[in-house]
């Protein structure tokens, strides 16, 4: 029986309702409206509110108007939160602890954290009680099934984590790590800003916050729990892409290591992931934009191991994952909701 068949059922609230109840804060951003698609779609999820207080009353579809014609739900500044069972924070970074200190969530509400806030373990917030799991099922699986509150990993750290976590377990990164990855548009947020703007983006590449990327300190802390240790850099430079979702990842890591054995190992390690899959062939983009897939690919050129991983930003890098977080929380078909069609034309 493999890991996936074999998964504890954890009971819905014992109200007794087939769904589970879902409330969603900072919903009128790009992650909000990807919820919101993803959830409506969702077998076992009812969507009991979805707040934006500068949105309060319009229609839902107003915002995001790729919902036309799939709900008449209106944006709300309420937060009922003892009518939902968990609760989305779609906040910008640096929000969802401040919320957490000016308002009182019920013990048993279950929070996924889509911001960055508490994705890093450190003590003092031990002490402050934020006992957040990082959910990043790949590595995290029972964790996340026990867990109330699950801190949701960023979307480049979901690329690269995937590109070296294997080779993090066949203990391989002794020496520093080059990364590179390109994001699409959709990475910056809803906000318009000088380097998202369409006639600045398209047909143009730049990077941005090269080897300080506040993603690091997640890779590492993943790492570092499946390797026992990381004392080699991860230099990574982040690109801005002309696109609007989507992350392509390259990782070179320097190891002896044959490729026959480093393959298996890739292959062992994704075995039973739900939505991470090695390919034997080069990966694209276009493979996984559109679905909460992500695909990882490894060459060998010489001493030189070269991987490759991509995800959708928006999906396996935020929202999806954070459905398939809830799934895993509440007993859920581990890809409910989540079987979705990529953009390959």
């Amino acid at each position: 029986m493999s890991e996936k068949e074999n998964v504890t059922k954890h009971p819905l609230p014992e109200r007794g309702l087939e769904k589970v109840r879902i409330g969603i804060l900072g919903a009128a951003g790009y992650t909000g409206g990807e919820l919101i698609r993803v959830l409506l779609n969702h077998p076992d999820a009812e969507l009991v509110f979805a707040n934006s207080g500068s949105n309060a009353g319009n229609l839902i579809s107003d915002v995001h108007e790729g919902l036309t014609g799939d709900t008449d739900l209106r944006f709300t500044d309420a937060m009922p939160f003892e009518q939902v069972d968990v609760l989305f924070f779609c906040f910008g970074h640096g929000k969802s602890e401040a919320f957490l200190k000016e308002h009182k969530i019920p013990e048993n509400v279950k929070i996924i954290d889509l911001a960055q806030d508490f994705r890093v373990k450190s003590e003092e917030r031990r002490v402050k009680n934020y006992n957040f799991v990082y959910g990043l099922p790949e590595i995290n699986r029972e964790e996340i099934m026990q867990a109330q509150h699950v801190a949701n990993p960023g979307c480049f750290a979901t690329a690269i984590q995937l590109a070296l976590l294997p080779a993090a377990y066949l203990n391989l990164l002794k020496e520093d790590v080059s990364v590179n990855a390109i994001t699409g548009s959709t990475g910056a947020g809803q906000k318009p800003g000088a380097t998202t703007h369409y006639s600045w983006r398209t047909d143009n590449l730049s990077i941005y916050k090269p080897f300080q990327h506040q993603h690091i300190a997640e890779i590492r802390q993943s790492l570092r729990q499946v390797q026992g240790y990381l004392d080699a850099d991860i230099d990574f430079i982040p690109y801005r892409g002309p696109f609007a979702r989507g992350i392509f990842c390259t990782a070179v890591v320097k190891t002896p290591a044959p490729a026959e054995d480093v393959i298996e190992a890739y292959q062992d390690f994704y075995r039973d992931a739900a939505f991470t899959h090695y390919s034997d062939k080069p990966i694209d983009l276009k493979q996984v934009v559109n679905t909460n897939k992500a695909l990882v690919h490894c060459e060998k050129y010489g001493n030189k191991l070269l991987i490759t991983s991509c995800i959708d930003n928006l999906l396996k890098g935020a929202v999806g994952q954070a459905v398939q977080n809830m799934n895993l929380m509440f007993g859920l078909d581990e890809t409910a909701g989540l079987r979705l069609k990529a953009n390959a034309f």
